[in-house]
């Protein structure tokens, strides 16, 4: 698979978790994320190509709002090193501009370092 990514992959030390706004439902917890894209960790495959409204619980004292919302796109999804889980990539649309400082913050945070 090409990647057309114009950020690079920064992992993070911790794994916020991701609920799908409109089903209320814990899709799994972020491994990486960019203002332009995110991977997560789910225990179920989610389907490739579909439209999600998704929501972002934050750190603790991190920001002056505990989640952050916006609309992504699961664009696909593969069986993790661990068989019991998967990992789906999205790429984010509509963010507002204090949330893309927020995930920028995040990145900067706690992504782990380049040696």
């Amino acid at each position: 698979m090409e990647d057309r990514r114009k950020f690079k992959r920064r992992y993070l030390a911790f794994y916020s978790r991701v609920f799908d706004v409109r089903s209320h439902h814990l899709l799994g917890h972020v491994v990486d994320i960019t203002p332009q894209g995110l991977m997560l960790i789910s225990e179920i495959p989610l389907p490739t190509d579909t439209a999600f409204r998704l929501e972002i619980e934050l750190p603790d004292d991190f920001a002056a709002k505990h989640t952050i919302t916006f609309d992504a796109k699961s664009r696909w999804c593969q069986a993790d090193i661990d068989p019991h889980f998967f990992n789906t990539g999205f790429q984010l649309f509509d963010i507002a501009a204090e949330d893309v400082e927020i995930i920028q913050s995040i990145v900067d945070t706690y992504g782990f370092r380049d040696n």
